[in-house]
């Protein structure tokens, strides 16, 4: 298959969409029962290390960054979402995504990622895995799905070999 990594536009914002609406619908990438409009995802995401999957001139993955806090101390520690459709779930896509965001987050000064997977995403904890985060933690019963059952999350964290070293 032929595609490609490159930056996310407000353009891609449909397709974006719609394959977090395929995550929510999953019932195993999220809490969230709805996607945002544009502009509250983009003020909710790092304006840097945005980036899609293209195959074909149509995104299929994406993956962006999330600040985990406001204060300063904590600059450089980001909550990576990382989304593809369905049916491009096994082609190695995701670890194409994840070190090219590793790489971006690192050019711009990011020391950590840190992901929250729900332990039955047995996919998006292996490709972590592979892209060299590790376990740090099970939070037991975190939140509650809009049908009344608790989920636990699984917290997954990598930290930078270059950046935030001295």
């Amino acid at each position: 298959m032929n595609y490609k990594i490159r930056g996310m536009f407000e353009a891609d914002w449909e397709l974006v969409r719609d394959i977090y609406i395929e995550g929510i619908k999953s019932g195993n990438a999220t809490f969230e029962t709805k996607a945002p409009d544009w502009e509250m995802w983009d003020t909710a995401h790092v304006k840097t290390c945005r980036l899609v999957a293209e195959c074909e001139n149509k995104v299929v993955g994406w993956v962006a960054l999330s600040p985990v806090s406001g204060r300063s101390v904590y600059a450089g520690v980001a909550e990576v979402s990382i989304y593809l459709a369905q049916d491009y779930c096994g082609q190695g896509i995701g670890v194409r995504l994840l070190e090219e965001l590793i790489r971006c987050s690192e050019e711009r000064g990011f020391w950590t990622l840190q992901s929250g997977i729900f332990p039955e995403n047995a996919a998006s904890l292996a490709l972590h895995r592979k892209c060299g985060f590790r376990e740090v933690g099970i939070n037991k019963k975190l939140g509650k799905m809009n049908n009344g059952t608790w989920r636990d999350v699984v917290q997954v964290e990598r930290r930078s070999k270059v950046v935030g070293t001295d």
